[in-house]
């Protein structure tokens, strides 16, 4: 799969103006770098990722005036009864964003499918809950999620994810570069509730995904070191 076809098609449509198309291309080996760090410092391929030509906002249905950036997304997905998850990563992202902060989200998503992968050999998927308030929403994220020091060997990698993640994502200089030079330019945009920014799989479907062994010892053996260091700050 290549990762630009969508956005190089939205540029062709003339969705994607030249300048923003060319400078994205000229970073997108940041991201290619990020996805080859992350791999190195956990010992596990990154899944499918390819680059949205549009900007994500995810907003609550109670308040209209409450909404975020979703930077990116990893999303589950079933084709042809196969199961693949992809990592989506928005082009601003890529376009405005600091080496730093593009690999912190890149690990951040990457904690999310093992989360995901985890609930998968568990069968937890179907009763999965996601709330449509953004600061609960948030908080919710941070409480699932692997311990970053377990998965990745990497300090600078670490030192990004904590800087950036303390709880839950926000930079605002990059969020005010996006909104000048994407939003106010009235480029692509995708809205999404976060009600909708989550799938649940049925039980036939779930018994259908197929997992290798020795990944499954991996996730496993993530899990019970991250449990031990989330233990130990409880008490």
């Amino acid at each position: 799969m290549d990762p630009l076809v969508r956005f190089r098609d939205a540029h062709s449509k003339g969705l994607i103006p030249d300048d923003v198309y060319d400078l994205t291309l000229k970073r997108f080996p940041i991201t290619v770098a990020g996805i080859d760090r992350i791999e190195k410092a956990s010992g596990i391929q990154y899944p499918v990722a390819y680059v949205e030509p549009s900007l994500v906002l995810s907003s609550s249905g109670s308040n209209s005036y409450e909404y975020g950036i979703l930077f990116a997304r990893t999303i589950p997905v079933m084709f042809e009864e196969k199961f693949q998850v992809v990592i989506q990563i928005s082009a601003p992202l890529i376009a405005y964003g600091l080496k730093g902060t593009i690999h912190a989200i890149l690990a951040h998503e990457f904690l999310h499918f093992l989360e995901l992968l985890r609930k998968i050999s568990k069968m937890e998927l179907l009763s999965d809950e996601i709330s449509g308030n953004l600061f609960e929403n948030v908080y919710s994220d941070e409480t699932r999620l692997f311990e970053p020091r377990v998965v990745f060997k990497d300090r600078t990698l670490l030192t990004h994810i904590t800087k950036k993640f303390p709880a839950g994502f926000r930079d605002y200089k990059l969020e005010d570069k996006v909104i000048k030079f994407w939003s106010d330019r009235n480029l692509p945009k995708s809205n999404i509730s976060l009600d909708a920014n989550n799938v649940k799989l049925s039980a036939e479907s779930l018994s259908k995904i197929k997992l290798d062994p020795m990944f499954l010892t991996k996730i496993k053996h993530l899990e019970e070191k991250s449990s031990k260091i989330h233990k130990k700050r409880l008490y």
